[in-house]
């Protein structure tokens, strides 16, 4: 049997008459709301009335304290249910996960290894393997010029003020030059 689709106007009429009805439900709700506060408020709260002795003053302020210790006691065993909970929830989504079998993969590091350090770890701990890198390197001798010998022997300053420093090396030089 085929269905019949209802009309544009037929829906829009529908659609906001459950608005309205929803409206008028949530203003209820919350009217019943402020008078459920109003309601427990007084309950606890009765209309504070102030004796005029110094004594009745104590006694009242004693039992207010005694009043916000239980208020406080009632507070601390809340807040531990709700961490409590927390953790219970926080265990739970973890083993569902577990359950799962999706895992989310961490961020990797970068880790600075030597070239032995990754060998003995991918070889074991059995294998000791020492690679010296720079052991295979071609050794390269350098050829020294007799020209540049001579130069560095008489152009080195250092030299000449070592042997000149000092009434000595005044002397030398005053010898040298006649």
């Amino acid at each position: 049997m085929a269905e019949k689709k209802m009309s544009a106007s037929r829906k829009h009429h529908l659609k906001s008459a459950m608005l309205t009805l929803a409206k008028g439900l949530l203003e209820a709700e919350a009217q019943e709301n402020v008078q459920e506060r109003v309601r427990y408020m007084e309950e606890i709260c009765p209309p504070l009335s102030l004796p005029g002795s110094m004594q009745e003053l104590q006694d009242l302020c004693k039992e207010l304290h005694q009043k916000i210790d239980v208020a406080d006691e009632d507070r601390y065993e809340l807040e531990r249910k709700v961490q409590k909970s927390g953790q219970e929830i926080e265990d739970m989504k973890i083993k569902i996960q577990d359950l799962k079998g999706k895992f989310k993969k961490p961020a990797l590091r970068k880790v600075r290894m030597s070239a032995d350090a990754m060998l003995q770890a991918l070889l074991g701990s059995k294998h000791k393997v020492n690679m010296d890198l720079r052991a295979n390197l071609k050794q390269v001798k350098k050829e020294v010029k007799e020209e540049d010998k001579e130069l560095r022997d008489v152009g080195d300053w250092r030299k000449n003020i070592e042997d000149k420093a000092g009434m000595d090396g005044r002397k030398k030089m005053f010898e040298s030059e006649s």
